[in-house]
């Protein structure tokens, strides 16, 4: 069971604390190991937010009991970081611990030397800025998040839940992230830095659109094409097409291909079965189109995906 530490301070932003610990904190008592979170601070508190609200938490000067620290945000202009807050989170990085920060967090471990020569990326807002003040650090546009190692850095606010599933996902799998942001009601499939392992696609109503999708998810391993998608619908061809993309960013024919990398995904961190029979189970027909597709949206091929994440 790892340990998680979420640093807040004085005015400190509250949603981006919020969204720690609705992702961490939030008790899960059906899924085995989960996260033991706490919300800690190196300021005397109580601390002050936007709002009038104040909070107490629980004050450190090490964070040797935690495996992860968690940074929601942190002031673009505030480089003054003060000991021990400083050499500590130096030291629980040195130690190989993960750190993560939400949007202007990023700006916090920039300071302290964590992002030095790697990629990073923060809210969109903020990027000149960052990049002026840290031009060491190899910033990327147009990302949800960049996640390399034990360190890694959302964009907005939004983004830092793409981040925690990622996180999730790491630590305990894909299914049980799907679980967790399939709760969260996650909207569509998002990339980020690496590609987003979410959900799949929340159906928008109980309707005879979204129990064709949930027809099409059970039915994975058969050839579906999009044309018996909307036929299923009631739809024609073009009209099906337009309201997918108007609900879900993307075209029928690549969900698809994404909820048959998702159940691919499972079959190798869960099971035993070579990629020709992953690729019949999923409706890719072969190993060979599986793993373009693997490697297209994925960055990687089968084999490392099992070798990085299989459960078995």
């Amino acid at each position: 069971m790892k340990r998680i530490a979420v640093l807040t301070y004085n005015q400190a932003a509250f949603f981006e604390l919020g969204c720690a610990l609705e992702l961490f904190a939030l008790s899960r008592p059906d899924i085995p190991n989960w996260y033991e979170c706490e919300v800690v601070t190196f300021d005397n508190g109580p601390l002050s937010f936007l709002g009038g609200v104040s909070i107490e938490c629980k004050k450190v000067n090490r964070l040797d009991e935690y495996d992860i620290l968690i940074v929601p945000s942190w002031s673009a202009n505030n480089n003054s970081i003060l000991e021990p807050m400083r050499s500590e989170i130096q030291r629980f990085h040195l130690a190989g611990n993960t750190v993560i920060s939400f949007c202007s967090g990023a700006f916090l471990l920039a300071n302290l030397g964590l992002l030095d020569n790697r990629q990073a990326t923060t809210h969109w807002g903020y990027a000149q800025q960052f990049k002026i003040l840290f031009p060491h650090i190899e910033y990327v546009d147009d990302v949800l998040y960049v996640f390399e190692g034990n360190i890694g850095c959302s964009a907005g606010s939004s983004a830092a839940i793409d981040l925690g599933i990622e996180v999730i996902r790491q630590d305990h799998g894909h299914a049980i992230a799907n679980k967790v942001a399939r709760r969260m009601v996650l909207s569509a499939h998002r990339k980020g830095g690496q590609t987003q392992f979410a959900d799949n696609p929340v159906t928008i109503a109980n309707n005879q659109f979204s129990h064709t999708l949930d027809w099409a998810i059970n039915n994975i391993d058969t050839v579906v094409e999009v044309g018996q998608l909307a036929k299923r619908a009631n739809m024609s061809r073009r009209s099906f097409d337009r309201k997918f993309k108007n609900d879900y960013q993307i075209t029928p024919k690549q969900w698809l291909t994404f909820q048959r990398l998702n159940v691919a995904k499972e079959y190798l961190e869960t099971s035993d079965y070579n990629i020709e029979k992953i690729a019949e189970l999923t409706g890719f027909n072969n190993a060979t189109t599986m793993r373009h597709h693997f490697r297209k949206e994925l960055g990687m091929s089968p084999t490392t995906h099992r070798e990085r994440f299989s459960q078995t």
